[in-house]
């Protein structure tokens, strides 16, 4: 039997993007339809929240839930572990010379996933149906999901956050480039011996980034960016021998190392749709950009998709899926996922070019931000809010023609 049930907002998708949105929207005072089975509690990976999101989750009210089980970030290191010719210098980047206490905080995903549920099941303003949407239909004033058993769910305004292979992106007719990577991450958990003091290092290798990230205590998160092939017999290795593998790698930084149950592989792909939002759907998270797992990059663009999705809905209210409302949310968000996806892009192929050409920008630049701090401090403002280390250079030459 046909159903119907009318909602101003379908949120599609139940990642933590997907979460964050209903969460948010709901909170702005939109009625909220959110589909999509249970959050994920099985994700070992951890998500680095830079100082920006975490103010995001601090408005929604879930900040004070996650904070005392997860690491602050007070410094990041860059180490060149290649064997190349031309190798780049160490560089140290340091909250507190951009007057931050932490860049941001490494959260498990798991329990990020469970604080979203519990607030999203908890909103009155969203009713959680847990189930996928089997197809959607798209008007001039409404878009409506199809869920099983025949409930239709009309609204003027789809949120798709399903995923990087996004059926609502497709009904929207938007199209999508993809690019997959001659890569895999691994991904882990792991005590060491000696304290991290809260110092997340990436080492740049042949075959991409080794990423060390803190845990709370003597422990820490890995991302080890290898061949697909590597990838598995590392994966396949038993605990001692991949604990040694992983202090080997990481130069016996943090001492004796002892990996944790559990490991996850993921490919690596990158991929970008045409537009951001089309035919009263609106893109968030992957389903408008995946990148290899370089920078910290990923949820903390999805929060920001997000944050501009919420200031185009709350302005145009009567309508958030119109065609004005859905080009200005395209607009806002392609110069900054465009610049992301570019320079995270950038990165990767200079780790996997043995061209020196590129050793030596690579080395330049690194040298450049190693040695010379207002260009440190730009790259660390720019990288946790966009256009802040633009606001900052043009505050500080102000006050220097003001003297």
């Amino acid at each position: 039997m046909d159903r119907t049930e009318a909602a101003k907002i379908i949120v599609a998708g139940t990642g933590p993007a997907g979460l964050l949105a209903a969460l948010s929207l709901a909170q702005h005072g939109f009625e909220i339809s959110l589909a999509g089975p249970a959050a994920n509690q099985d994700d070992r990976r951890t998500t680095a929240l830079m100082a920006p999101a975490l103010k995001f989750l601090h408005g929604l009210g879930l900040l004070a839930e996650l904070e005392p089980h997860c690491a602050p970030l007070r410094a990041m290191r860059i180490i060149d572990a290649t064997k190349r010719l031309i190798r780049s210098p160490t560089v140290t980047f340091h909250a507190s010379e951009i007057g931050e206490a932490h860049f941001g905080l490494n959260i498990p995903n798991r329990l990020l996933n469970g604080t979203l549920e519990r607030a999203v099941l908890e909103h009155p303003g969203i009713t959680w149906h847990h189930a996928l949407v089997e197809r959607w239909q798209i008007d001039t004033s409404n878009v409506t999901a199809v869920l099983p058993e025949g409930l239709e769910i009309p609204a003027r305004l789809a949120v798709a956050a399903d995923g990087r292979m996004s059926p609502a992106r497709a009904a929207a007719g938007v199209s999508i480039s993809t690019r997959s990577f001659p890569q895999a991450a691994l991904i882990l958990s792991f005590g060491h011996s000696r304290p991290h003091g809260f110092i997340s290092t990436e080492f740049h290798t042949e075959t991409g980034p080794f990423t060390q990230v803190p845990l709370p205590g003597s422990r820490s998160s890995l991302v080890w960016v290898v061949a697909p092939d590597t990838a598995e017999k590392l994966a396949a290795l038993d605990d001692e021998a991949l604990s040694l593998r992983v202090e080997e790698r990481m130069q016996s930084m943090l001492g004796r190392v002892s990996v944790e149950p559990g490991r996850q592989i993921y490919p690596l792909s990158a991929s970008l749709p045409t537009r951001f939002a089309q035919n009263r759907i609106a893109l968030v998270g992957e389903a408008a950009h995946v990148f290899p797992p370089i920078g910290a990059q990923g949820l903390n663009l999805g929060i920001r998709d997000v944050q501009q999705l919420i200031e185009i809905a709350t302005l145009n209210r009567d309508d958030p899926g119109s065609r004005p409302a859905l080009s200005a949310y395209d607009l806002r968000r392609r110069p900054d996922i465009l610049a992301r996806a570019e320079s995270v892009s950038l990165l990767n192929r200079s780790l996997l070019s043995n061209l020196l050409p590129a050793q030596m920008l690579r080395s330049a630049g690194l040298g450049a931000l190693g040695s010379f701090a207002p260009l440190r401090a730009f790259f660390m403002r720019e990288g946790l809010r966009p256009g802040s280390g633009f606001s900052s250079l043009a505050s500080s030459l102000r006050e220097q023609i003001r003297r």
